[in-house]
């Protein structure tokens, strides 16, 4: 009698372990689906490349795919509509000043910054310049976004900086967002590819 209870209760156990089992399958598959889906809407590209300047310049790449993510999508061609270019979006000021400050011997064309390599090296050697005059990396894209002109005067100015260094507000909307889609974006990246 004991051994047929048993047998009953361990047959009434199998269905629930099948089903245990089915929903473990499905999670893990379901997991597996949202991680290809959020690496498909956050992708890597120039990987080599862009591991090499964010090491060169000492930046964590997931800083780098985030800034390239959110100016152009990882479109080479991208032009907006303040004229901005390339990959990184770079204006043709701000090119023009970059290769002043790397001293470059030919100076390129604003065209050539449709060249991945160019872009990247030269958005990256942008954020490096940033940096030796904004330390906070929330200031630094600021500044990246808005101009350096800008973001001086918001650290100068108390209703938007309290120590100098950090930006506790910034007046732009835009700017003020963008900071926020490139500080998002690169925890994704971080998440999504384990990388610094």
């Amino acid at each position: 009698m004991v051994n047929e209870a048993n047998g009953r209760r361990k047959r009434g156990l199998l269905p629930l372990f099948i089903l245990l089992a089915v929903v473990a399958l499905e999670f893990f598959l379901l997991r597996a689906g949202y991680r290809k889906y959020m690496q498909a809407v956050y992708p890597v590209g120039y990987t080599e490349l862009v591991h090499a300047c964010a090491e060169e310049y000492g930046f964590p790449p997931s800083l780098i795919f985030a800034v390239i993510r959110t100016e152009s999508e990882f479109d080479p061609s991208a032009v907006s509509s303040a004229g901005a270019r390339g990959l990184m979006q770079m204006t043709e000021n701000t090119f023009e000043w970059a290769q002043r400050r790397a001293a470059v011997e030919q100076e390129l064309t604003s065209d050539q910054l449709f060249d991945p390599e160019i872009s990247v090296r030269y958005g990256v050697y942008v954020l490096s310049l940033l940096r030796e005059r904004f330390e906070n990396t929330n200031t630094l894209l600021a500044a990246y976004n808005a101009g350096m002109g800008n973001a001086a005067k918001w650290l100068g100015d108390s209703r938007y900086s309290e120590d100098g260094v950090t930006l506790k507000r910034i007046p732009f909307e835009e700017t003020r967002e963008y900071v926020e889609k490139v500080r998002d974006a690169q925890s994704m990246y971080q998440e999504l590819y384990k990388m610094e």
